[in-house]
């Protein structure tokens, strides 16, 4: 087929998530309080960590980039969802599909690679801690948190090139999804996708479940390392990394499932999806700060100087 073809499709339309208009009616109103909380969560965070003197560990150096690509990874996919819950035109155009393809994995993976790179910093911190400030140093930090963009940008590029070097032939451009990932379009194109949907499961669902692997050795050398700690120091070093375990297993979980797979689609992806893209980024704040009582001592400093400054 020629490269002709994939002229033939210029927009595609999103099923979304409920083609039940009082259904939607309520997802609205639930997705919007969920999207105003990721916003002005993973801010708050980010304002705390800049402006408090005492948050200058590369811990939460770490989760301040967490928090910005938490708040980039929703606003790829939340935006046009809460919007076509209330409309019944559901387009986007074929630049626009693929610019929320390419958006959705860059940040997807950026995360991932950014979850090892905090599980790392929680290693070194508890299995090396005499030679922690030295391998963590802001330097080393820096050049992690480029990394992860770095990796995730390579990623999302080779994704999105599979995708645009596919025919859509029409006339069916219908997404059965709420935002324009890699399995619902692979199912519109008009020839063999096989062989793209075994890279898909290997780029994606190896990088995945490979990142996953290496938490969870990561994590069972801390826990080995404990062992030498005085009862409150393993109470202190459990609560940290039980919250970043927390975060991890929200969205590994979801995301293995989908992309582990050859290119096929089943009801429940659409539910799924929602757990990495927007739930995980919503209740990172709360993981990292409920339990964190640096965090809770920051914010209130920075709630006290805003007042007084109003």
């Amino acid at each position: 087929v020629s490269m002709e073809n994939t002229n033939n499709v210029t927009e595609f339309i999103l099923h979304g998530l409920t083609q039940d208009r009082t259904v939607a009616k309520v997802c609205f109103l639930l997705f919007l309080l969920f999207y105003t909380t990721i916003i002005f969560g993973n801010l708050l965070i980010i304002m705390t960590i800049r402006t408090s003197d005492l948050l200058n560990s590369p811990m939460y150096f770490l989760l301040s980039y967490l928090s910005f690509v938490d708040i980039s990874y929703s606003t790829v996919s939340a935006p046009k969802l809460i919007h076509d819950l209330l409309v019944e035109d559901r387009t986007i155009s074929f630049a626009g599909c693929m610019a929320q393809l390419f958006g959705t994995h860059f940040f997807g993976c950026t995360e991932i690679f950014l979850l090892m790179v905090m599980a790392y910093d929680r290693c070194i911190a508890i299995c090396k801690p005499l030679h922690y400030t030295s391998v963590m140093s802001l330097r080393v930090c820096s050049c992690l948190v480029a990394a992860s963009g770095l990796g995730g940008f390579v990623h999302s590029l080779v994704q999105t090139l599979l995708v645009l070097q596919l025919p859509f032939c029409g006339p069916s451009n219908g997404v059965d999804h709420y935002f324009c990932d890699i399995h619902p379009l692979l199912a519109l194109a008009c020839t063999d996708t096989y062989t793209i949907s075994i890279n898909v499961a290997i780029s994606s669902g190896v990088i995945s479940l490979g990142c996953f692997v290496v938490l969870a050795v990561s994590y069972t050398s801390i826990l080995v390392s404990l062992r030498t700690y005085s009862p409150k120091g393993q109470l202190k070093a459990l609560y940290t990394c039980s919250s970043h375990i927390t975060v991890v297993t929200l969205f590994f979980g979801p995301c293995i499932f989908i992309y582990l797979r050859p290119s096929t689609t089943f009801p429940a992806d659409k539910v799924v999806s929602v757990f990495y893209t927007i739930i995980t980024p919503m209740l990172n704040p709360f993981i990292y700060t409920l339990r964190n009582q640096e965090m809770k001592n920051s914010m209130k400093k920075l709630w006290s100087r805003t007042v007084k400054r109003s």
